[in-house]
């Protein structure tokens, strides 16, 4: 992965600074999309040129839009929504369960604006990226990674430069997240759902509680890959500890 710039307006920026700034917080909040002049947050960008509002600002403004919304919020699953939030606010991959769920059950209870806030408004972003540095990229860095597996995992869900985020709509990570394994690094594939190409995992749970007291350790589940998503969500909810995720025939 290619060394991301860093991006600041400063104070004696000229105009054509402000748009460079600007084009790259749409690139980077946003997933590499094409933005028609109709989709641009003309009101936002214009107190970013006056100054009134900072680079954080307007990135919280890119973030809440319906733009954002409708491509990562309504249309894709929860982990994969979770995931790019990590990526396109703060820059790298999440680093364990316990990161994404918190913010799963955040967006649940508190709702989407709550959820956006909790990056921008958090420690890291502003020891990151303060008022106006545009964020980027930052998982291959230590700093970002206090856990090996982070680097990998920046590369699962970060495949360059050609890659649109919004063409994903399914999480990259559930299986290294959910088990706490490290995410192979490998080409990105395609897979039709309902094809009959679709890949099965078998999940392993102990200690879950889906209909009453259980006798046995453990409870195996056979779930499609689109379907992975909302039973680990159930699972969580339930105190249940994944043992394994393994995709099977």
């Amino acid at each position: 992965m290619a060394s991301s710039p860093v991006l600041e307006l400063w104070p004696t920026s000229d105009l054509e600074a402000v748009q460079t700034v600007i084009r790259a917080v749409y690139r980077q909040v946003l997933g590499n999309p094409h933005v028609m002049e109709s989709e641009r947050l003309v009101t936002a960008e214009s107190q970013l040129c006056d100054r009134s509002i900072s680079v954080r600002e307007f990135v919280r403004a890119v973030a809440k839009s319906d733009f954002y919304r409708t491509r990562y919020f309504e249309s894709c699953a929860p982990y994969r929504f979770v995931e790019l939030n990590f990526l396109h606010l703060l820059g790298r991959a999440p680093q364990d369960q316990k990161e994404v769920s918190e913010h799963i059950v955040r967006c649940v209870a508190e709702g989407y604006d709550a959820e956006i806030d909790s990056y921008i408004n958090s420690d890291e972003y502003q020891a990151a990226f303060g008022e106006n540095i545009v964020p980027y990229y930052r998982g291959k860095n230590s700093e970002a990674n206090p856990k090996q597996v982070g680097y990998n995992r920046i590369f699962a869900i970060d495949r360059g430069p050609a890659q649109v985020d919004s063409s994903v709509r399914s999480s990259q990570l559930v299986y290294a997240v959910a088990a706490n394994a490290a995410s192979a690094i490998k080409p990105s594939t395609s897979t039709v759902i309902g094809s009959g190409t679709e890949k099965r995992f078998k999940i392993v749970v102990a200690g879950s509680k889906f209909d009453g007291p259980r006798r046995v350790s453990a409870t195996e589940y056979i779930v499609s890959a689109s379907k992975m998503t909302p039973q680990i969500q159930r699972i969580n909810r339930t105190s249940g500890k994944i043992v394994s995720i393994t995709e099977i025939a």
